[in-house]
């Protein structure tokens, strides 16, 4: 078994990072001209990496598959971005924003990396001020804060309800400064479809211009992943149907490793699913937990008449309704992390209190806020996402409750790296939530956007240079290498072996049929027999979808269904992977749920004896299992417990 070395620093938890910087390699101005990093993906983490490296003085190359750098899924991002600013004055500080971040995720991060996320927080506020973003504020002036899940305290920053949007913007603005002084070259539809690996090193990707269908190489002295998780791997789920995990599963099949793949996050606050046609979910913001209230009925029988409509939600007292997530879990109340509070949610339902026509959703009641505040300041903070729920529902959320069930969110597994954010193939480096490396078994909300500005803006422009230190002598890198013409030809035979299928049967299909599977076996719950059974399943739709899918259109054109075709043969491995990595890890720790380890309460139970370490998977070939390394997680400065929100 491969030892990893994680290289986290050696000394107080406290001063690893700031010792770790003085320690590593720079590169000088003059040197930082000779050098090209491809940057994959212009999200939060991807744009403010791209930015951030070509203003230190790098010659770099930015690609994405949408139209735009700024339509990446970080705008979907709603609710707000941590930082340990402590303006509420609420005893907020730099080792409570760690320990949070660290205990939301169950106890399966790395104390080193979650605490350098910690500490460079309050530098991304600033940093995002000076850049315009317009963050909400108070009658004062003084930047606003609110709560999210899992915290006591309130250090959330936010702009409305399209806190991501805003972010991107800012980050959208420095990157076309970059390009206006040719220092970044933009290459948008653009698909990565393959690494290129020469002498061990990354040199360079081989890519789909989306709109021509040409296969095109690129050559660089590093290569930096920023494309975002695999939810939808389940097909239904919160993120943008574009959004694939594509690169970082290649980056996998070349040879990185994958790490903690069971690791996805169900979202509590989903508009819930409404029709068999529907292609993807809708998320309310967590933010909204902060004001409305979580419910269901106390009778069975007034759910059965909520489910066939024979009643309205106002028409049950308050006497007869169960705050459920208020009476199992006083001290944090509707304001628990997301596993918890999905998979309240989830037993409600499944006990039969569920409200809509199907049994599959809850309440988000903001009448005792209304009544408590007044409508308008209720408008003022949350306007926009109630405007967008009544488009969504035709349903007016003012004058009576939302419903929500949880959905597919985010993935906290990612391509493995270590302490500077590269993998273990040299040159190559994944970031934001491409990796797997901060948020362990569950991301609490608000760090998403945090990890990814912490990765680009204040974490890999330092780490970068300690490789790039010794690739000065490197030149340009020959794209007539062998290894870039083996690429291309493998890209492009795998490209028409799926279109010369020439089956009955859509993509779309299969992409639904892995999506029920994943739900339904590796979704919320898992067990031994049904995961066994999952793999199963996955391995024959898989043949089948070799044997059967059919791709209309031209092979060497634009042709938005091989693509997805591409994608659904990468979800289609990957989802295995998920299965396999989830029968493997026979303890329930934050999104992962195994219901043979269960408190007698009926909570997750970790095994910190057994499962106390990071799993990382290593490719073995088409129709070979994958093998397993393991990366012991050591905590000096936090003691395992079980978690309790109680």
């Amino acid at each position: 078994m491969t030892i990893l070395n994680s290289k986290i620093p050696a000394g107080p938890l406290a001063e690893k990072w700031s010792k770790h910087k003085a320690a590593i390699k720079v590169v000088s101005p003059a040197n930082k001209r000779k050098l090209d990093i491809i940057v994959v993906g212009t999200g939060l983490a991807g744009g403010s990496a791209a930015a951030s490296l070509a203003e230190m003085g790098y010659n770099v190359k930015a690609f994405c598959y949408q139209d735009s750098g700024r339509r990446a899924h970080s705008i979907a991002a709603q609710g707000g971005i941590n930082a340990a600013k402590n303006y509420q004055n609420d005893n907020d500080s730099v080792y409570r924003l760690f320990y949070d971040t660290v205990k939301g995720g169950d106890y399966r991060a790395r104390e080193a990396n979650v605490y350098r996320l910690a500490e460079v927080s309050g530098d991304i506020i600033d940093q995002c001020v000076a850049q315009g973003v317009p963050f909400a504020r108070e009658y004062g002036g003084t930047l606003a804060n609110r709560s999210f899940g899992g915290v006591l305290v309130s250090r959330t920053f936010y702009a409305r309800g399209q806190t991501g949007q805003q972010l991107l913007l800012g980050c959208y603005a420095s990157m076309n400064r970059m390009i206006g002084q040719g220092k970044i070259e933009m290459h948008e539809r653009n698909e990565l479809l393959d690494l290129v690996i020469v002498d061990g090193k990354a040199r360079g990707i081989i890519t789909r211009n989306l709109v021509t269908g040409e296969i095109e190489r690129h050559g660089a002295h590093a290569v930096v992943i920023a494309t975002g998780g695999y939810g939808n791997v389940f097909f239904l789920s919160t993120n943008a149907m574009g959004c694939n995990g594509g690169a970082a599963y290649q980056a996998y099949k070349n040879g990185a490793y994958f790490a903690n793949p069971c690791y996805v996050q169900i979202h509590p606050t989903c508009i819930p699913v409404h029709g068999e046609q529907q292609s993807k979910l809708t998320l309310m913001s967590e933010s909204l937990r902060n004001d409305g209230r979580v419910w269901v009925p106390k009778k069975k029988e007034d759910a059965i008449k909520l489910q066939k409509g024979e009643i309205h939600a106002n028409d049950i007292v308050e006497e007869d309704r169960d705050f459920y997530l208020e009476r199992r879990y006083p001290s944090y109340g509707n304001l628990v992390p997301r596993d918890v509070a999905s998979r309240a949610a989830k037993e409600r339902c499944d006990a039969g209190f569920g409200v809509n026509e199907t049994g599959k959703a809850v309440y988000l009641d903001f009448k005792y806020s209304i009544e408590r505040l007044g409508r308008d300041v209720i408008e003022a903070r949350y306007g926009n996402l109630f405007q967008m729920y009544e488009k969504i529902t035709d349903a007016d959320p003012y004058n009576g409750p939302m419903m929500i069930y949880p959905a597919i969110h985010y993935t906290m597994g990612g391509v493995w790296v270590d302490y500077n954010l590269m993998t273990n193939i040299p040159g190559l480096y994944a970031i934001g939530e491409a990796n797997f490396s901060d948020h362990g078994a569950n991301r609490l909300g608000a760090s998403a956007l945090m990890q990814g500005l912490a990765d680009g803006y204040f974490v890999l422009p330092y780490t970068i240079g300690d490789y790039l230190a010794g690739e000065i002598q490197t030149p340009r890198i020959d794209l007539s290498h062998p290894e870039f013409e083996k690429k291309e030809k493998a890209v492009s035979e795998r490209m028409s072996r799926l279109y010369n299928v020439k089956g009955t049967k859509s993509v779309d299909s299969f992409h639904k049929h892995l999506g029920h599977i994943m739900w339904d076996y590796v979704g919320m719950a898992r067990n031994e027999e049904g995961l066994k059974f999952a793999i199963t399943e996955i391995q024959k739709v898989r043949e089948e979808f070799y044997k059967d899918v059919r791709i209309p259109g031209e092979l060497n054109a634009m042709n938005i269904e091989l693509e997805k075709a591409g994608r659904v043969a990468d979800f289609l491995e990957l989802g295995e992977l998920i299965a396999r990595d989830a029968l493997n890890r026979n303890e329930s720790c934050g999104g992962h749920y195994r219901e043979e380890s269960t408190t007698e309460e009926g909570e997750a139970k970790r095994d910190d004896d057994n499962f106390t370490y990071v799993a990382a998977w290593e490719y073995q070939g088409e129709g070979k299992d994958p093998i397993v390394h393991k990366e012991e997680l050591v905590f000096e400065n936090i003691k395992l417990t079980q978690r309790s929100y109680k």
